[in-house]
């Protein structure tokens, strides 16, 4: 890293009562390739102990007005351009604060499979003040070659750090990278929600990814294929959690109010019959989820059909009696 000393602008007004000189001094702007903009502020520093006014305190004894001079933070270190006061000593903030001069910046990083994930210079400085602790060390100043999550695993990049003992670990994954609440649509049952909130509340993200689902959209799975252990059926199994069997959990269920012609309206309450079944019950052996356009008679209910697997007199009250419980006459 190379900055550049450019001369001081100096304008002399001369004054017809007498000689008085005035020196318009301005700040002095330094482009670093790998390191952004630094801003010296003269202004900052004329008014300071042991320069009180004195150009002559750095001109020329630090900093030539006649000559262009590259110095490398290794020279200042040294003790050369900045490095002669920036030292720690007498109330000067030390070379290592970077930050001072070093215009920061939060970053996004554009992750494909994970979205948008912020790295915020300012949250790590509050807790390592020595930007050497990471440049160029782990990181480059500037842009640097993006690393995998593999290779971070291995201790590069964030990894040299986030061991789980000098900070915590990369499969606390939620802590960097945004997740969101998953809303899928079923045809047969609805919008269901997928809470990454509640269930990274409870478990690792590597718990799930990537064993069960890559991030990012995946393939949708049968129940079936749940009730095999795949997808959210490897740990709703009635064991670990509840089981997908239990369908009410994830599945909004609703009250269904039929309209009959001749008998006036038939509520079905899905909660009163939950309380007693379980969805696969009739699910899909009587009815398919969803809406089903298909209008099945009372005849046909009592020949065993719809309403009336059930409704038989024996298993509960028949559809031939107390039509009252479910028809509002």
């Amino acid at each position: 890293m190379r900055f550049r000393c450019l001369p001081l602008l100096a304008v002399c007004i001369i004054s017809l009562a007498g000689f008085a000189y005035g020196i318009t001094i301005k700040d002095a702007v330094f482009q670093t390739k790998d390191a952004g903009r630094v801003v010296f502020s003269h202004k900052a520093h004329i008014g300071k102990k042991g320069i009180e006014n004195n150009c002559k305190a750095c001109h020329d004894g630090i900093f030539s007005l006649r000559k262009k001079v590259s110095y490398t933070m290794a020279d200042m270190e040294k003790g050369k351009s900045c490095g002669a006061c920036h030292n720690g000593k007498e109330g000067v903030f030390p070379l290592k604060e970077c930050a001072r001069c070093h215009a920061v910046k939060e970053i996004t990083y554009q992750v494909k499979s994970t979205g948008p994930t912020p790295f915020s210079h300012q949250k790590h400085l509050a807790v390592y003040d020595n930007c050497n602790a990471c440049h160029p060390k782990l990181f480059n100043a500037g842009p640097n070659k993006r690393a995998t999550m593999a290779d971070m695993e291995k201790g590069k990049s964030c990894g040299a750090c986030h061991n789980g003992k000098t900070a915590f670990g990369l499969n606390e994954c939620a802590t960097c990278h945004m997740v969101k609440e998953v809303l899928l649509s079923s045809p047969g049952t609805g919008k269901i929600i997928f809470s990454h909130k509640l269930h990274a509340g409870k478990m690792k993200c590597d718990q799930c990814h990537n064993k069960l689902y890559v991030p990012g959209r995946n393939k949708p799975v049968g129940m079936a294929a749940m009730e095999k252990g795949k997808s959210c059926g490897a740990c709703h199994n009635g064991k670990s959690v509840f089981d997908v069997k239990q369908c009410a959990k994830c599945h909004p269920v609703k009250e269904v109010n039929y309209k009959v012609k001749g008998a006036g309206p038939a509520t079905f309450s899905h909660a009163l019959h939950l309380s007693m079944y379980t969805c696969s019950d009739c699910h899909n052996k009587l009815y398919k989820t969803g809406r089903n356009t298909k209008v099945v008679t009372m005849h046909e209910m009592e020949k065993g059909k719809s309403c009336g697997a059930c409704h038989n007199g024996k298993t509960a009250f028949s559809v031939r009696e107390d039509c009252v419980k479910c028809h509002n006459m």
